[in-house]
């Protein structure tokens, strides 16, 4: 869910130190979407799905909309990433080198744990985790070896639209994509609402319907906080407005009202309104933010079904947890997350050279 390597990618050079400080408070706020999930699966979902007899001295019901938060970043981050990349393959390279190494150990290590500890019925069998391998193995209805990894799927699939648009040079066009695509996920709920009728569920997937209003709105936010692009900001301003109305209209005058919410701290940080973001803590939870993303959920649930065992209180499961879980994901970033990312990116950048030579 981090693919914070875009946030490396230099801005216009007269604001490039201020803007570097922007991104970091962008970066951290990815610390503070992890851990707010984290915390989520870790008392209310945990609660839900096993029933201990301990409870917890506090729940976070909320928690999931970080992965909402997610998304606007990514919005954010992918067409900026876009707006400056010189070729298609560098941009593939970046996210390639960013998201699969990481994951397949993650993958990994998740399957071993869940399979030798057990965890009732989240355990999949291998052939399923290697299908898990492919990000996009939920289009094919195979089980997640953790139920963290849909989102990835929404993620690649938005990847992949961004990049066809760039390579056909319509990225300027992005906000009628998206304004068709708005007006497509208002004819789904038409559909089902007033005739009762379901239409295509693969369309729905593929088209990532559901989860567009929030990839627009962090698009929005570029635009409008760093992209300096003044003759754009009235498609995306409307864009913006399109997206908060089909929210409410699909999903609920709540989650419009919290869309907002999300989309002006996304743009408090990029326009540096949020200093207090970079500070080493939330820094250090946004670095770490991808590997926690991918490890926390199952292996999680695993510590705490055995502290629990153990007797002792629903909070000390909760902590150990959070220990394990920043643990391995701390390992896993300085161990594969970053090596493999240089070793790939570095490789790429040789590649023209050995073949010219």
């Amino acid at each position: 869910m981090r693919p914070t390597g875009a946030l490396k990618v230099r801005m216009s050079q007269p604001h490039g130190a201020d803007c570097t400080r922007r991104l970091a408070e962008i970066d951290a706020l990815r610390g503070v979407a992890a851990l707010a999930v984290v915390l989520f699966h870790y008392t209310t979902r945990f609660a839900e799905l096993y029933a201990p007899a301990a409870t917890p001295s506090f729940t976070v019901p909320l928690g999931h909309y970080g992965v909402n938060l997610f998304f606007i970043i990514s919005g954010f981050v992918i067409f900026m990433t876009l707006s400056r990349t010189q070729r298609s393959m560098d941009f593939v390279v970046s996210r390639f080198s960013r998201l699969f190494p990481a994951y397949w150990v993650a993958v990994a290590m998740t399957y071993a744990v869940t399979s030798q500890f057990g965890l009732p019925g989240k355990e999949v069998t291998a052939l399923q985790a290697l299908a898990n391998f492919f990000m996009v193995h939920g289009v094919f209805r195979v089980p997640h070896v953790d139920g963290v990894y849909w989102t990835l799927e929404v993620e690649l699939i938005f990847y992949a639209g961004m990049l066809a648009l760039y390579m056909r040079g319509q990225l300027h066009r992005v906000y009628w994509v998206i304004g068709a695509m708005l007006a497509l996920r208002l004819v789904y709920h038409v559909a089902a609402q007033a005739f009762g009728v379901d239409l295509s569920w693969m369309l729905y997937r593929l088209t990532i319907l559901k989860y567009i209003p929030w990839f627009g709105l962090g698009i929005f936010v570029y635009q409008v906080a760093v992209g300096g692009h003044r003759a754009g900001d009235l498609p995306a301003r409307v864009t913006a407005v399109l997206a908060l109305v089909c929210l409410a209209l699909v999903d609920g005058l709540m989650l419009a009202a919290l869309a907002a919410a999300l989309t002006a701290i996304v743009w408090g940080a990029a326009a540096g309104r949020l200093p207090w973001l970079a500070n080493p803590v939330l820094s250090f939870l946004g670095t770490i933010s991808y590997t926690l993303y991918l490890l926390h959920e199952n292996i999680g649930w695993v510590v705490q079904r055995a502290v629990l065992a153990q007797g002792w209180p629903f909070d000390a499961s909760i902590g150990a947890a959070l220990v394990v879980a920043i643990g391995l994901a701390s390992l896993l970033t300085y161990t594969v997350e970053k090596p493999a990312m240089r070793w790939v990116r570095d490789w790429y950048r040789r590649r023209p050279t050995a073949l010219a030579a």
